[in-house]
């Protein structure tokens, strides 16, 4: 059994299972759209799969087991179903020959059977991943707080266009996106561990975005773990603290909780691929193909991140379990628990 669900007092969905239907689809349609002309992507197709031992495929805590399987038209070499697509994109972007200023989008899936199940968190994975090509002057603290507020617009827009579509479906989001670095937060709350610093900012805020994370902080601590080859964690920016990249975080008002929504950040340059591999004692994953590629400068510098489908549908139409967005199984606890306080899960 995983984390323990969160049940709010005399839950009943705003919207039933038809209006649910067609509320996700308005909801996708308009983000991605808005997201696109927003930061200049345009969509590209992705793969469901890749093949092991390439270093393609992403680590993310560094725990999480892969769904493979043998493919037998090439001798029973192992495939792996992908976690995400940060590498996948940063070598798209060199092979379609992205101009700088310009990125892709697409639709990411993915399995991920070690996933401690609960409100917002299930077997299947669904998001947006995006990525943009920057330059070298981009590389810096401010650049990625200007395209967190562009995501930001996008987030704001959409919920509008629900609003005026079901108009008992109130706009909640603050005006401004708040931002805060880990060693901020942990300054301000050196009491508390990573999950309830960032449930004080959110409930105080509404809306964050959490700046540095994957470093250790000033405690010898992390605030969360990041794979060491696509988010540069390691930089040094002002204040002694470090990091170009981060967790847009909303105040979710059915759980009363911080809400994730996405992981984004400036990706690793040359040196800072070579010092983060170095500082968790992988640099071994040097010889593999995507981290030769970026070693001899065959990929361009770039910030990317991807962004929940289900989570922000869930969010916009206010249900609280994702089963009420998305098809997949569940344990029968799960679903029994559900049923019995009005979440019905598709």
């Amino acid at each position: 059994m995983g984390r323990p669900l969160i049940i709010p007092g005399n839950y009943r969905s705003i919207l039933d299972l038809n209006q649910t239907e067609k509320a996700i689809k308005l909801v996708k349609d308009t983000f991605q759209q808005q997201l696109s002309a927003e930061l200049n992507l345009r969509r590209v197709t992705a793969p469901l799969f890749v093949l092991k031992g390439t270093g393609i495929n992403d680590d993310l805590n560094g725990t999480e087991r892969k769904v493979t399987f043998p493919v037998k038209d090439m001798d029973d070499a192992p495939a792996e179903v992908v976690n995400s697509l940060a590498k996948w994109k940063r070598m798209a972007l060199a092979d379609y020959n992205i101009p700088v200023g310009n990125g892709i989008y697409t639709d990411m899936n993915a399995i991920r059977p070690d996933e401690e199940l609960d409100n917002i968190h299930s077997l299947y994975v669904d998001q947006w991943d995006w990525e943009r090509v920057i330059t070298v002057q981009d590389r810096n603290l401010e650049f990625l707080k200007y395209i967190v507020r562009k995501i930001y617009e996008v987030l704001k827009r959409t919920e509008y266009v629900v609003f005026e579509e079901y108009s008992e479906i109130r706009p909640l989001l603050p005006h401004d996106i708040t931002f805060i670095h880990s060693e901020e937060l942990m300054t301000q709350y050196p009491q508390l561990n990573p999950r309830e610093r960032e449930y004080e900012a959110v409930k105080k805020h509404g809306a964050v975005f959490i700046i540095g994370i994957g470093a250790e902080l000033s405690n010898g601590e992390k605030h969360d773990n990041r794979a060491p080859d696509y988010d540069d964690w390691i930089t040094p920016t002002l204040n002694g603290c470090r990091g170009l990249n981060g967790d847009i975080i909303l105040w979710n008002p059915v759980l009363e909780s911080a809400y994730e929504i996405s992981s984004m950040g400036i990706r690793v340059d040359r040196d800072t691929l070579i010092q983060q591999l170095e500082l968790t004692g992988n640099s071994e994953r040097k010889a593999l193909l995507f981290h030769r590629r970026l070693i001899h400068d065959e990929l361009p510098l770039c910030i990317g991140g991807g962004i929940g489908q289900s989570r922000i549908c869930m969010y916009y139409l206010r249900k609280a379990h994702i089963g009420e967005i998305q098809s997949t199984i569940w344990p029968d606890e799960i679903i029994e628990q559900c049923r019995k306080n009005n979440i019905f899960l598709l």
